[in-house]
This record gives C-alpha cells, structure tokens and sequence, in this order.
C-alpha cells in the first residue's frame, strides 16, 4: 500500500521553481519600474544645478546679497518650480508605463506619488548643492551627472542587489535616496505594497530632501569673499 502510495506521488506531482513577482521574466516588469526614479532622479538633478551657478556667472546673484531674501528662501524658489516639472514628469512617465509598455501600477499610486514628491525634492536637492560649491555651468552639470548616475546604477539596487556590495559602496547604497525609490517603486508597481510597508522608505526620502537642501542653503554664501 505504501509503495502504491509513494508511486503515485512520485508520478503525480511536480515541483518547479517559479517567480513570485514577475513570473514570466520579462524585462520591461523589471526594468519600468526603476527606470522612472533614474529618470527623476538624472533629469532634476541637471535641471536644477543650474539654478544657483548661472546667476553667479551672469552676475545676478548679486540681488541676493543687496535684498533681505534669506538663504533658505532664495533656495526653495529656485527648488520648488524644478520639483513641479519633475511631478509633471513622473505623471507622464507613469502613464506612458501603463499605457505604451504595459506595466500595470498593482499597488497604491498614491504611495508611488508621495514617494516621486518627496524623490524630487532630494534629487533638486543634489542639483542646488552641486549649483552651490560650483563656479562654472559646465562644472555644475558634470558633478550633477557624477553624483546621481553612478551611485544610482553602481550602488543603488538598480542591477543586482545593495546587499550584494561591500565596503564603501555598501555604506552609499544605504544612505543614498535612489536605492529606497527603486524599492518603492518596485513594490508598488509588481508586489501591491502600500504606504504601510513602505514607511522606512519615507523617512529615508524625508531625511535625505532636508538634508541636501540644508547642506545648500549652508554652503551659499550670502555675499562674495
């Protein structure tokens, strides 16, 4: 009876190993997801770091030193519009996902909006620390480029894991804002997670987008040595 027994589970099942999330292997399920946060991440960041540097070559940011606009204030107006665009940009980016590729959004987008607003603030925020300690706009796009491609591609989670790094290359992808909007990203758009998940995640963009925008405001100085 046993052996019966035993010859018929042998012959009657098998096991496979199959993908929880994107079962069939299909590149653009993969690749959507974090291309949209390399998007607003690069796009921003360039845009942005012009904001400051340009005016120092044309000579206009002398109306800082002459008006009583604090620092903080002169930096969020030349932040804010830039992270309007960036919204504009992730909306479209987000419905040509849907529609032109066929990457349906299975989890809240209302998370995945929260989290691009708050990615957006810390990528423009890269971009006016990269337009502060800069002199030149040439200069000011190079660090941009610099500072958000390589760590967003080489550190970040993009191509194989941050837990798959070591040294300082781990310690970047940990800290860097690009590694925890590829993990929103990914788990709104294939595994249906929501805000409740999520939450670390936020923190993480909130801290980040605070604290580049203080290390610009910091580092802008108020009037020319």
């Amino acid at each position: 009876m046993r052996e019966h027994m035993g010859k018929s589970l042998s012959t009657g099942f098998r096991i496979e190993t199959r993908y929880r999330y994107n079962p069939d292997v299909r590149s653009l399920p993969a690749m959507v997801p974090v291309t949209i946060p390399l998007l607003l991440l690069l796009l921003p960041a360039v845009l942005t770091a012009l904001a400051v540097v340009r005016e120092k070559e044309l000579g206009s940011i002398i109306n800082l030193y002459v008006t009583p606009v604090t620092r903080t204030e002169f930096m969020l107006g030349k932040q804010i519009p830039y992270v309007a665009v960036a919204m504009l940009n992730f909306g479209t980016m987000s419905l040509l996902a849907v529609t032109a590729f066929g990457v349906p959004v299975k989890g809240s987008f209302p998370t995945l909006l929260l989290a691009a607003l708050l990615f957006a603030f810390c990528s423009t925020g890269i971009g006016l620390l990269a337009s502060t300690v800069t002199r030149s706009q040439v200069a000011a796009i190079f660090l941009a480029f610099i500072v958000t491609l390589v760590p967003a591609m080489d550190f970040s989670g993009m191509i194989y894991p941050v837990t798959s790094t070591e040294g300082a290359g781990h310690f970047i992808g940990r800290i860097y804002p690009a590694t925890h909007m590829f993990t929103v990203s990914r788990a709104v758009f294939s595994k249906a997670l929501s805000f409740a998940s999520l939450h670390a995640e936020f923190l993480a963009l909130a801290i980040t987008g605070l604290a580049t925008l203080a290390a610009a405001v910091a580092l802008l100085k108020k009037q020319e040595s």
